[in-house]
């Protein structure tokens, strides 16, 4: 679970062995394959009709979800194909005589030791047995402060959120930011909606408590469990709505550590930030100020023994795959099949994959890039943003709604990205962690004790801006904007996002949307509120200011329309910004489209113009089938619309989509000209 702060939230991603073809030159567009997937389409619907079911009919009757996820789709096949690829990067790291301390062996090390179950098993509570001990001598509620700041230093979800990172408004200084945290349910409604799933949800959640505890020989288990449930409860009820914590502006509340101190007079954030290494702080953010101060309520009015039970939940669940077989079992019953409604658990391989990717990512990132990623599609990758960028620039001189001052203003933010593709120019330096064969759980605790202390040595100290927040195996991507960044790992450069042997119209459907998507968060709902040097600022009129939130909003309804799953619709308000990103990026990506043909005919390709081959991409990319329990956790936790949502809306609101296949009144996927929205 990520902690919503700012810094996270400017964060934006595209979502949630790869054997990258050789890159060949650009040739003439003749000799190009036409790039699609002509077997899974659907013939029985016509694509004017539902051009996502005409693309991907066929895939959804051929595919079923495996057993061992919760969803499947575009994503989910190139992520697999990723972990094949690392598995056997890892396992011959295991094998390797790599020298000592080196990267190589650190990565194999650690693998090594997450695949020796029985070194586990019989290891049994004993790697964490302090930290039990330590949570167990808890006796005041004077004492939490320190208790919390500990458990930050071991990654453990904690009742407050407190990290390092840049300030938005002055994006070359690092600072503390504070916000809500510390639910074990992936969300506040998850705790007040009076939903039967989601009651059921939270029965067998206490159930999931009580067998950890049970398991690490604490009395009473069921009697703790429901303890934290009320707990935790509570907490959520003062949580802001997700949707809410998206807003810059509420979220930017920056004070004094005394005025912080105020708001929570009965928890010693002196302490906190001391014990957790950042005492130095003057000033913090925080990004939920009546959150901080009704936790300092409940500080009071909660028993300490029911703070410790709390404690005791929260570390045994976050090192419950690191421990013996019954904590990861319990784990995967409740998380796995309950909340993601997977059949079954992943292989030991997979998660053991997982788990040196979250602890030593970038290490592992090295031996993927100088095994899979060729010089070559970095910079066929670059001519595409190229495209996109002049496409945008294009794009924001035509707008008939905007005016010339916030124009001039939004060009300038535009000429200030910065790209990153592939894999970063600064690797993260591993050589202080302590890696071995003897304890996975201790391993898993010194990587994540080294990395929380990396990212709190970040204060007081100039900004990186070299710093990637994805590793170059992850398929996905991102915009930063307090450093006006695209990021683009080596990973996703790779069909059916982008494939250098097919014609440019599937390029540009895809990978080149997917730039667009990344670019557009750049000018979406919050982005829009950051200048080109990464700080908050309000560069619009208000007259264009007030333009933009009526489009924003009558593109939010078309979204609102239906139910995914029974009895949860698509929360407008809380994907606004990946809703608007992939509106931009399909109008952005056309265009760069056709940038790129030189004035000349795109040629036929099986039947198929160069516009229909391009639309069609673009509804291939987001190809996702789920699981009722995973569509629903999306829905409600997640910033991103389903995959279907994400190909027909936008489709709906291009006139140049309409075009292509002939679209008219009665079909399905018209809408009236004065119906659609065009924002960038």
């Amino acid at each position: 679970m990520r902690i919503h702060l700012p810094s996270l939230r400017r964060f934006l991603p595209l979502v949630a062995g790869i054997l990258l073809a050789p890159v060949t030159s650009l040739a003439a567009q003749s000799t190009r394959t036409i790039g699609l997937d002509t077997s899974s389409f659907d013939r029985s619907v016509r694509p004017q009709d539902d051009i996502f079911q005409f693309v991907n009919g066929g895939w959804i009757r051929r595919n079923s979800i495996p057993a061992d996820q919760s969803s499947w789709g575009t994503f989910a096949e190139l992520d697999e194909r990723s972990r094949d690829a690392m598995h056997a990067l890892l396992e011959q790291a295991a094998r390797s005589s790599a020298p000592a301390g080196s990267e190589e062996r650190k990565v194999g090390d650690f693998y090594a030791s997450f695949m020796d179950s029985a070194r586990v098993e019989s290891l049994g509570l004993a790697p964490i047995q302090d930290e039990i001990y330590r949570i167990i001598a808890v006796r005041d509620v004077s004492q939490l402060a320190a208790a919390f700041a500990h458990l930050a230093r071991l990654g453990v979800v904690r009742p407050i959120g407190v990290a390092v990172d840049q300030d938005e408004k002055h994006s070359s200084q690092y600072i503390v930011l504070v916000a809500q945290y510390g639910l074990g349910l992936p969300d506040r409604d998850y705790y007040l909606r009076p939903d039967a799933r989601l009651a059921t949800v939270r029965e067998k959640y206490k159930e999931y408590a009580a067998r950890l505890l049970s398991l690490a020989g604490q009395p009473d288990g069921a009697g703790a469990a429901e303890r934290v449930l009320a707990l935790e409860t509570a907490m959520a009820s003062r949580f802001w709505e997700r949707a809410r914590t998206r807003d810059r502006e509420a979220t930017y509340n920056r004070m004094t550590v005394e005025q912080l101190a105020a708001l929570s007079p009965h928890f010693d954030w002196p302490a906190y930030l001391r014990i957790a290494g950042l005492g130095r702080a003057k000033e913090v953010i925080v990004s939920e100020p009546d959150y901080v101060t009704a936790l300092d309520s409940l500080i009071q009015v909660t028993p300490i023994a029911t703070w410790r039970e709390y404690m005791l939940v929260r570390l045994l669940d976050s090192y419950s795959n690191e421990l013996p077989s019954g904590f990861v079992q319990a784990r995967f019953e409740f998380r796995g099949k309950v909340l993601s409604g997977q059949p079954e658990m992943r292989a030991r391989w997979k998660r053991g994959v997982n788990a040196v990717e979250q602890s030593l990512g970038d290490a592992a990132g090295k031996l993927y890039v100088a095994r899979y990623f060729k010089p070559e599609a970095k910079a066929r990758a670059d001519s595409l943003i190229h495209n996109m960028l002049e496409a945008f620039r294009v794009g924001i001189d035509s707008l008939q709604w905007m005016t010339p001052a916030t124009k001039t203003q939004a060009k300038a933010k535009l000429a200030r990205f910065t790209v990153k593709i592939g894999y970063p120019v600064t690797w993260r330096d591993y050589s202080h962690v302590r890696v071995d064969r003897d304890s996975l759980l201790a391993n898993t605790m010194h990587a994540r004790y080294w990395l929380y202390q990396e990212m709190a040595d970040k204060l007081g100290n100039p900004v990186d801006r070299t710093r990637w927040l994805m590793t170059p195996q992850t398929v996905n991507a991102y915009y930063n904007s307090v450093n006006n960044e695209i990021v683009f790992p080596a990973a996703i450069l790779q069909p059916p996002f982008f494939d250098p042997t097919a014609d440019d119209a599937v390029n540009y459907g895809a990978i080149g949307a997917v730039i667009g998507h990344e670019i557009g968060h750049g000018f979406d709902d919050q982005g829009r509120k950051m200048d080109g040097e990464g700080n908050m600022r309000d560069w619009w009129t208000p007259a264009d200011a007030k333009s933009f939130e009526e489009r924003a909003a009558k593109l939010g309804a078309q979204y609102e329309v239906g139910f995914p799953v029974e009895g949860t619709h698509v929360n407008a308000k809380l994907t606004m910004g990946e809703n608007i990103g992939d509106l931009s990026g399909l109008t952005q990506a056309y265009r760069a489209y056709h940038i790129s043909l030189h004035g000349r005919p795109a040629p036929v390709i099986g039947g198929l113009t160069g516009d229909q081959r391009f639309f069609m991409s673009f509804a291939t990319a987001w190809r996702t089938i789920y699981r009722d329990e995973a569509l629903r956790q999306q829905l409600l936790s997640d910033p991103h619309s389903p995959g279907a949502y994400r190909a027909k809306v936008p489709l709906m609101n291009s006139a140049d989509f309409q075009r292509a296949f002939g679209v008219r009144p009665g079909d399905r996927m018209y809408l009236a000209p004065g119906d659609r929205v065009r924002i960038w």
